[in-house]
């Protein structure tokens, strides 16, 4: 199993939980509480990372990075951005410095 098809996967599940019932969705309840929500979710979960990752502790580090990453799919999957865009850009972006991409995007 690799890490694109878990990607995938959550993507198809978060677009499934579009029109589920807030009272048994936990991504329901996200998206009917609209964008706000879901970005204070994330604020919240990166801040938790960052202070996992002060404290250095490994299995607390992977857990708030997962929470992270959820609450940042399903923000994709609210504005109806799937997996393959944003995997795409990353494949784009691939092989690129860092650097090099960052002054492409301020030239357009």
């Amino acid at each position: 199993m690799s890490t694109e098809d878990v990607l995938f996967r959550l993507s198809e599940t978060l677009a499934s939980r579009r029109n589920a019932d807030p009272e048994k969705s936990y991504t329901a309840r996200l998206f009917a509480k609209g964008p706000d929500s879901i970005l204070k979710k994330i604020g919240e979960e990166s801040a938790e990372l960052i202070m996992a990752a002060k404290d250095g502790k490994q299995a607390n580090i992977v857990h708030e990075s997962a929470d992270l990453i959820y609450h940042i799919w399903a923000l994709l999957s609210f504005y109806g951005i799937g997996a393959d865009e944003v995997l795409g850009e990353l494949r784009r972006r691939e092989g690129t410095s860092g650097i090099d991409e960052k002054k492409s995007r301020t030239a357009k």
